[in-house]
């Protein structure tokens, strides 16, 4: 314990001494948090929409109102001719159609509905599929309220949607907790990777290469100071979410930071297996670059892993922010509580242990 001590207030001189990492540590997730929330959105707004009005009815003018009242819809022109809408929307100009046909209006009085037209710009097959869909929901709603002025007498909807756990539909309300995992790769992932391949190059591992100090002792004394690190960053990250959006957990806030301490072991020892294998920095940024990438791109942090292939499913069971991930939103969201999260604390419990057991076994000491 007393060789353990000496090696941590020696990380943490250096890590205070470091004119850099403190501040990071305290700049980084503030950051983060005021800047990617507002860019990392799938929310769609503002499409632009062109109206071939061939009815030229109350009907007609009662939908242009709508789409220029909507939040996600942008009326563009209305237009004398489909052609010239599709020529607007073939240079990008527009980025939907809606052609009202003629008689449109007493078609709907007489209960055999013409056929609404709607062409959508799907190269961002994302805003081409909302757009058409807010367009429908515009049309469909103001059809209802044509048929009501007609027929009084009839019923009302037959569905209420509700919209549980996010029911303002913000974006980023869904991406806060996922950011927070970011933070911790990068944080208590790479800087720790870095950190002792640093060290290497600088030849200053060396002298610790030459003492009894056994790899055991050398790995914990590395990885306290960063999963402190993390413990603050992640608080931070909290406290901004609160103050700046408003947003805080529904669930308990210790179900959160015991995830997020499994998490910060699992992830520091794979920044220390990297730099074990690692002989240089450039080697060490390479490979934790590609984990991170394959870490966004398949932990369920930006597409759902339901959606993809039925192999790459199997393998996000291996990767470490897919239950971390799931912990933070189903806590964060829906108030989902530590039993209910027991399969994932399981998971990140077993891969911290393969993960650090993994970095003491890297580590080779070499004599000077």
């Amino acid at each position: 314990m007393s060789t353990l001590k000496v090696l941590i207030k020696k990380e943490v001189l250096q890590f205070k001494r470091n004119s850099f990492l403190p501040r990071l540590v305290v700049a980084f997730p503030i950051v983060i948090m005021l800047v990617l929330p507002w860019v990392t959105t799938m929310d769609v707004r503002h499409v632009k929409v062109s109206v071939v009005d061939n009815d030229h009815s109350q009907f007609s003018q009662r939908i242009i109102s709508k789409i220029q009242a909507s939040e996600y819809l942008s009326l563009h022109s209305v237009s004398p001719s489909f052609e010239l809408s599709l020529k607007s929307l073939e240079d990008g100009e527009v980025d939907a159609i809606l052609e009202v046909p003629h008689d449109f209006e007493k078609s709907i009085a007489t209960g055999f509905p013409k056929k609404v037209s709607i062409s959508a710009n799907s190269v961002n097959a994302t805003k081409g599929s909302l757009g058409a869909q807010y367009l429908a929901q515009t049309l469909t709603g103001s059809i209802n309220e044509l048929r009501s002025s007609i027929s009084p007498a009839r019923h009302g909807d037959l569905f209420v949607i509700q919209n549980r756990y996010n029911p303002t539909l913000e974006y980023r309300n869904f991406m806060i907790p996922a950011l927070l995992a970011i933070l911790m790769i990068i944080i208590t992932g790479f800087l720790p990777a870095l950190n002792l391949v640093g060290e290497k190059e600088a030849g200053t591992i060396e002298q610790i290469n030459v003492t009894p100090v056994n790899r055991f002792t050398f790995t914990l004394a590395k990885l306290i100071v960063y999963w402190v690190a993390g413990l603050i960053v992640i608080t931070i990250a909290l406290v901004v979410a609160w103050l700046v959006y408003g947003l805080t957990s529904v669930g308990n806030l210790l179900t959160i930071y015991a995830g997020a301490f499994l998490f910060i072991l699992t992830i520091s020892g794979f920044g220390i297996i990297a730099s074990n294998l690692s002989s240089t920095m450039q080697q060490a940024i390479f490979f934790m670059f590609f984990f991170v990438m394959v870490f966004m791109l398949m932990s369920g942090l930006l597409t759902p892993i339901e959606s993809m292939p039925q192999w790459a499913q199997y393998l996000t069971y291996l990767l470490p922010p897919r239950y971390f991930i799931t912990i933070l939103r189903s806590v964060f969201l829906k108030g989902a509580t530590f039993y209910d999260m027991r399969f994932n604390f399981l998971a990140l419990t077993v891969l911290a242990v393969i993960m650090n057991l993994g970095a003491a076994l890297t580590y080779k000491k070499r004599s000077s």
